[in-house]
């Protein structure tokens, strides 16, 4: 019998989430474990290396909050919406204080990721060919093509103390089922040390075996696994909720105030108890508008022997 991995959010993290680890929190626009971030900034943990590759209204949040000392990654903008004001004020102003940040590029990041996953020391890339990514990270390095090709770059590997990511579902054992776009949620998974998986549901036993390829991380490699619906607000969930733009560009304008940012923290994370009352606070009919119609997918036949 698979052993049970569920687990509250409030004890997932309480478990596997330290003072000054370096913490993957990943999901690329979609996916994105934003109720584990609030849960880091309830319980207060401080001196952490986040890791995203790319960035979003979590990374001001967790910097506003006091969680976060250093951030690698690769886009740092609030997608489409604007910029991330606290971000830009601990890099362009040291204000409160400094935020140190170590730059890739988007191809930079998923390669330090699979080569983490792979258990490689670096990996090659061309995507920093040409650019002052070189100049300004020293991480970034070349080495001699040993077929001849010349000096090409290379980036560490990246092996996170946690990886924490956002899926669909799972079975209670901890097998993660995700569509859509997935970006790195597998090789951050496999690279990381422990991992939390936040989920919209949990789902029986058959329902995953009865679609195999659906499963983007197997039971062996989750540490714990929790339900968590409309745990990527205000990142989308691919057949479950939309992305909510209107948060986007309202936090492009709130988190240009400081002060209205840390009342915004107070209030919506750390004046709740979990991740229940954060939603409980947007009110019920907040979600109204996020809700999508159905578009189901053909059946396929996997066949079985006779």
């Amino acid at each position: 019998m698979p052993r049970d991995k569920r687990l509250p959010l409030t004890e997932a993290v309480a478990r596997y989430v330290r003072d000054g680890q370096t913490v993957t929190l990943e999901g690329f626009g979609h996916l994105v474990p934003t109720a584990a971030a609030h849960e880091i900034i309830r319980q207060c943990i401080t001196g952490l290396t986040l890791v995203r590759m790319g960035g979003d209204p979590l990374v001001d949040q967790l910097l506003a909050a006091g969680c976060v000392t250093k951030l690698v990654s690769a886009f740092v903008g609030n997608s489409s919406a604007g910029s991330l004001h606290e971000l830009r004020r601990r890099i362009e102003h040291r204000d409160p204080e400094p935020v140190e940040f170590e730059e890739y590029s988007i191809g930079g990041m998923v390669a330090r990721y699979t080569a983490g996953a792979a258990g490689l020391p670096f990996a090659p890339i061309r995507s920093c060919t040409g650019s002052d990514l070189i100049a300004h990270n020293p991480m970034i390095r070349s080495v001699t093509d040993p077929y001849g090709g010349g000096e090409i770059h290379v980036v560490p590997a990246l092996n996170p103390d946690v990886s924490i990511i956002h899926a669909q579902r799972a079975d209670h054992a901890g097998n993660i089922q995700a569509w859509g776009m997935l970006g790195v949620q597998q090789e951050a998974a496999f690279a990381g040390g422990s991992v939390i998986v936040t989920v919209e549901e949990i789902v029986a036993d058959d329902v995953v075996r009865s679609d195999p390829n659906r499963t983007i991380v197997p039971s062996h490699v989750v540490d714990a696994v929790v339900v968590c619906p409309r745990g990527a607000h205000p990142a989308p969930v691919q057949g479950y909720y939309d992305r909510d733009d209107r948060f986007q560009r309202a936090w492009s304008e709130l988190a240009r105030d400081p002060a209205v940012l840390r009342e915004w923290i107070d209030r919506h994370i750390l004046g709740t108890t979990d991740h229940e009352g954060f939603l409980a606070g947007l009110g019920p009919e907040y979600w109204d508008r996020l809700e999508i119609d159905e578009q189901l997918s053909v059946p396929v036949n996997y066949g079985r022997p006779r």
